[in-house]
């Protein structure tokens, strides 16, 4: 366990989408070697944690060389010497090194890459998984999928309002039974939609297709989970990302081709759970509207409320939301906050105070597994890792099989999420 950091060093690397995200190699004194990558995302909440970028001309402004330089003139020198086993010590040292409130000076992306690289070779000196290392002897409970298998909103070329049509694949028995019925899922709904289409677009492996409204997305969406014979066995989710819908001058939201007013968007959202199996309803107002969240919260006291710009992994952030009563459950995603001390913490103030977490990767990912470890870590219900059809995501979901065979018979699984 008394290994310590000798060298520490970054490099640019590209992610999914091709823009560029920092990687770390670390290097202890007994030999351990491990890297770690960072991923980024395309739709923000403005109170996450800043990564640095170059700015200029290169990779459209997102290149990241300043935070490779970060780490390897700044950050790198005080940590050499550092026992790896002394991960929130480390985090500390890495936050008061950048010395602002959001991570701007050394970025999110350099403090971030560094500490995930510091848990994995903790992880390794203790001659442990990270899920173990990071979550103990408890750490036995793996996520349900919840993928979106059909993609709306701003990013996407469908006329779909809300930005992500989840499948929750969360009344099985196992991981790998929920894993294999998502796959079948997402092919089915595939040969559905072009069958009534003709070609389909995705976007990052999720369906883009034509289709009116809400109503009819749902409807494709489970007559595809009945052909792959899983319709009892799933709920169905959805990332609104009400923040791009929202106009602050107006106090309104877009919605099926008008603005309405917050009441009618929620009114709305609340009807859909009347005739779906709508149990998954993420930010459903925009990222300051605590009150508007607190009331559908109460509206809908037995589905998942979910605070993702809302909270942004931010202890804060979800402390105003918890006087508030604002939603019953908070999205961890590690690069919201930037370390791996500050994700731990909230996610336990969570549990503490009756909230919920469920865990997600970002749109620009990289081949690094370790959030499913964390999900794992924490004793997520729900991981949104996306349709099972890119690498970047496959990582993810073959690591989580890993773990499972690792438990054996010990492993728990998140059957309809409350188990």
């Amino acid at each position: 366990m008394n290994d310590r950091i000798k060298i520490i060093s970054a490099m640019e690397i590209l992610g999914s989408t091709g823009r560029p995200t920092v990687q770390v190699n670390l290097l202890t004194e007994k030999g351990i070697r491990v890297d770690a990558s960072v991923p980024t995302g395309t739709s923000k909440g403005k109170y996450e944690a800043c990564e640095v970028y170059d700015g200029g001309k290169r990779f459209r402004g997102f290149g990241v060389k300043k935070a490779v330089s970060n780490v390897n003139e700044v950050i790198s020198p005080v940590l050499q010497g550092m026992p790896v086993s002394c991960q929130r010590q480390i985090d500390r040292t890495l936050i008061e090194l950048d010395g602002t409130p959001n991570k701007s000076r050394l970025g999110s992306n350099a403090i971030l890459a560094v500490s995930i690289a510091v848990a994995k070779a903790g992880a390794e000196a203790a001659g442990l998984s990270p899920y173990a290392f990071l979550g103990g002897v408890g750490a036995v409970r793996l996520p349900a999928p919840a993928a979106t298998i059909i993609a709306g909103g701003e990013y996407s070329p469908a006329t779909l309002d809300f930005e992500d049509y989840i499948m929750c694949f969360d009344g099985f028995d196992s991981y790998e039974d929920a894993l294999e019925a998502l796959a079948e899922t997402h092919y089915a709904l595939g040969k559905e939609l072009r069958r009534a289409f003709g070609i389909i677009p995705d976007v990052c492996g999720a369906w883009a297709p034509p289709v009116r409204s809400t109503e009819e997305a749902f409807e494709y969406m489970l007559k595809a989970a009945a052909e792959a014979g899983c319709e009892k066995k799933v709920s169905l989710g959805l990332d609104i990302a009400a923040t791009e819908l929202f106009n602050r001058e107006e106090n309104t939201y877009a919605l099926n081709g008008k603005r309405v007013n917050p009441e009618e968007f929620g009114s709305y959202i609340i009807e859909l759970t009347k005739h779906f199996p709508l149990r998954y309803i993420e930010d459903p107002f925009h990222e300051d509207a605590f009150e508007d969240f607190s009331k559908i919260t109460q509206a809908l006291p037995e589905k998942m409320i979910v605070g993702d710009d809302l909270f942004v992994t931010n202890i804060s952030r979800l402390e105003v939301g918890i006087k508030n009563k604002a939603g019953n459950a908070m999205l961890m995603k590690v690069n919201q906050i930037g370390s791996v001390t500050e994700t731990l913490d909230t996610t336990v103030f969570a549990r503490e105070n009756g909230y919920e977490v469920a865990a997600s990767v970002r749109s620009n990912e990289t081949n690094d597994s370790f959030q499913a470890d964390v999900a794992v870590a924490v004793g997520a219900p729900l991981m949104k890792i996306g349709s099972p059809v890119r690498g970047e995501r496959n990582a993810k979901y073959n690591r989580l099989l890993q773990i499972a065979y690792e438990l054996g018979n010990g492993a728990r699984f998140s059957k309809n999420c409350s188990e």
